[in-house]
């Protein structure tokens, strides 16, 4: 896996929030235009659709899950993204990882990890 990790001066529940919430998804991934679950809640285990910017949907399968700190998932049968928050002093740090395969999604997960703080400041969570 590679990793890309971003010190955020909110607490990690307001950033878990935002990395669960499907309807935050497309604020901040900049490869997702929306999601869906296909029923029940957030996890181990559920199902749903992803779309990508060109309209074009994407089964998806919640696969790991550690409440409140990190979850991963399998976009079309492929091992996908993790994503992360571990509480720090003053905040905490978020990270995300892609698949050894894919070293190239670095930056968008980096960018997904500056606009989720950008979100998570606005929404006055900080301090």
């Amino acid at each position: 896996m590679w990793t890309v990790s971003r010190q955020i001066s909110t607490p990690a529940d307001a950033v878990w929030h935002l990395l669960v919430d499907l309807g935050a998804w497309p604020q901040w991934g900049p490869t997702v235009a929306g999601a869906e679950l296909d029923g029940g809640g957030f996890e181990l285990g559920a199902t749903g659709r992803v779309w990508t910017p060109v309209g074009v949907p994407l089964p998806f399968t919640i696969t790991e899950l550690d409440q409140g700190r990190s979850w991963a998932w399998r976009v079309a049968g492929v091992p996908a993204t993790h994503h992360g928050v571990e509480p720090t002093a003053g905040g905490c740090r978020a990270w995300m990882s892609a698949p050894v395969w894919a070293p190239a999604y670095l930056p968008v997960l980096a960018v997904a990890l500056r606009r989720i703080e950008a979100m998570a400041v606005d929404s006055g969570a900080d301090g």
